[in-house]
């Protein structure tokens, strides 16, 4: 029904992620090849059409609309007063470490993890605390419990960072493993700052738990949710942050309001009500076609690329591939297969030095231009193999 091997070129279109040379084949930061689901365009031509662009308010049925799309596709239907609305994940981010936290505290992240949450908390005078998650050499990582508690009981640490799902190692976190990071959290009064943009991102026939859908630890519970990676609408910056607590909820929107990042530009809350009540069908398709894409990645790069593994991931689109068989340095490595081949990967030195070993690949492209990337990867690491 929804063509997703449909090529769209999107050169000259101030396209941050295709702004590279002829001939090159971008596969890095996390936005999506893909044209929008037919309801979200539909409604951004309606309200252009309508031609005055003035300031926005955030109406109650875009909070319907994201608290019946969880009912629907997570079994939480959120209740709309845990909601604040915000220009971007990013920004909130931004937002609640200024307002929960001091100059100069800990904020506990788990490594490799998203960079922009290292600038997050260097640009606002924060000391980034990373309990790295354990890489087992086999394509899987798993939380260092001991090393977590020992983080979290520093009297410093009054924040952390959690990434469920996990950007970029692909890791699903179980409700078990939730469960006990709130215990953690709660027992040394650490609140959890949950980025959950890749929630929908998830394997077929597998389920993602929302933090604040855990009862016993909502009340130092901080989420950020939104339409952008799910349905490829990061470019009209909107969010959401589901905040239980009424008193913590009143210091998030303060903060937010504070930033002035709490208003809507004029085409985000049709484009997001539409993505959030008229889309399923389309975002069905859209999640078989991207683990169909990820099956061929991890496949591919196991059998035919000596030296590199896929590491298996159960959400995201995003692949987390170990080059420690080819390079110690991913920075340089990426620099080479972009200048050999055209194909611009990530550096896994972005995400910690723990990730310098690892590459990320998007695998959010029409097949043939994945298969093409691919192939471009194979010949990079074979030609410097050859050597």
């Amino acid at each position: 029904m929804y063509n997703f091997d449909k090529l769209t070129d999107r050169y000259d279109t101030f396209s941050y992620k295709w702004d590279v040379a002829p001939g090159e084949l971008p596969m890095w930061v996390a936005d999506m090849d893909f044209e929008a689901a037919p309801p979200i365009a539909e409604a951004i031509c309606r309200r252009a059409e309508h031609a005055i662009f003035g300031y926005s308010t955030t109406p109650d049925c875009f909070f319907s609309a994201v608290s019946e799309f969880y009912g629907r596709r997570h079994g939480f239907k959120i209740p709309t007063d845990w909601l604040v609305y915000s220009n971007g994940v990013v920004a909130a981010i931004g937002s609640v470490i200024r307002r929960l936290t001091q100059p100069a505290e800990n904020i506990l992240i788990q490594a490799p993890v998203y960079n922009i949450f290292y600038n997050s908390i260097l640009n606002n005078g924060r000391r980034v605390l990373s309990s790295d998650l354990v890489y087992d050499g086999e394509g899987g990582y798993s939380v260092d419990w001991q090393d977590l508690e020992k983080k979290l009981a520093e009297p410093a640490t009054s924040l952390m960072i959690l990434c469920n799902p996990h950007n970029p190692v692909g890791r699903l976190w179980t409700r078990d493993e939730l469960c006990r990071i709130g215990e953690l959290c709660q027992r040394y009064g650490v609140t959890v700052l949950s980025d959950e943009i890749h929630c929908d991102i998830v394997a077929p026939g597998k389920s993602y738990t929302p933090f604040f859908s855990l009862e016993k630890y909502r009340d130092i519970s901080v989420s950020c949710i939104s339409a952008s990676k799910t349905f490829n609408m990061a470019g009209l910056q909107s969010a959401a942050v589901v905040v239980p607590n009424e008193i913590l909820r009143y210091r998030v929107w303060r903060g937010i309001n504070t930033d002035e990042v709490g208003e809507p530009n004029a085409f985000s809350m049709v484009a997001n009500i539409a993505a959030f009540s008229d889309c399923d069908g389309w975002l069905d398709g859209l999640l078989a076609y991207l683990f169909e894409n990820r099956v061929i990645a991890e496949s591919y790069i196991n059998e035919k690329i000596p030296g590199l593994r896929a590491v298996h991931g159960e959400a995201t689109y995003l692949l987390w591939i170990d080059a420690s068989g080819v390079s110690d340095d991913s920075v340089e490595l990426c620099e080479r297969i972009r200048r050999e081949t055209g194909l611009y990967l990530s550096d896994g030195a972005e995400y910690g030095e723990c990730g310098r070993k690892f590459l990320r690949m998007n695998l959010a492209t029409q097949r043939e231009r994945v298969l093409d990337g691919l192939d471009r990867l194979k010949r990079a690491v074979l030609s410097e193999q050859a050597k």
